[in-house]
């Protein structure tokens, strides 16, 4: 039995091609709850360099407009595209995608017994116009053990997360006390403010 689709947000979006260009399959898990059809724009190469004076809380939002920038040449008369960004911060410092399963273990170890920010920025466009805008998420985290970090690296190999977790896997039950803010920010999307941001573009 499949699960129903979702309604368009607005009558008008029926009518456009909305491009999500995101490599990441969680989005696309995520925008499939609010939206009925939606495309994939291919992956391009991005230098998701940012300013070293840009506050952190701030970073998501410059590279989802910086990533849409990229995409400039997709946009029509009837193309929205979606861009976003998340990242953690722990500490004032931004914990990015760890490169190896050792880095993994390190954040998830400066991230237990904390809490930490989940910020998501996203930006949407048109031929005409774009918007953007960011959201927070405080996660209370747990204590867990060496054993029980390295289990769930090597289990789950969260090395294309930020954080170096994900929050709808076992270390998000048996390790994240809860949280003040959007479950699906720390997802990757925040779908709410998304859902809002469609019906008034």
């Amino acid at each position: 039995m499949t699960s129903p689709l979702p309604p368009f947000p607005t009558e008008k979006l029926r009518n456009c091609r909305i491009l999500l260009a995101s490599a990441s399959p969680r989005r696309r898990e995520l925008l499939a709850l609010i939206l009925p059809e939606f495309s994939i724009a291919t992956t391009r190469e991005i230098d998701e360099s940012y300013p070293a004076e840009l506050a952190a809380d701030k970073v998501p939002e410059y590279l989802a407009k910086l990533k849409s920038e990229a995409y400039t040449d997709l946009l029509t008369e009837d193309v929205i595209l979606i861009t976003a960004d998340t990242v953690v911060i722990t500490d004032g410092v931004i914990l990015g995608k760890p490169h190896d399963p050792e880095e993994a273990k390190s954040m998830l170890n400066k991230l237990q017994g904390k809490n930490h920010i989940v910020v998501t920025g996203v930006c949407i466009s048109d031929i005409r116009r774009s918007i953007s805008f960011s959201e927070k998420t405080e996660v209370h985290f747990g204590e867990l053990s060496d054993d029980e970090i390295s289990r769930y690296v090597e289990i789950y190999r969260p090395l294309d997360k930020a954080g170096a977790y994900g929050i709808q896997e076992w270390i998000g039950a048996a390790g994240i006390k809860g949280i003040d803010g959007c479950f699906y920010n720390v997802m990757g999307l925040p779908l709410h403010s998304l859902y809002r941001e469609l019906k008034n573009f």
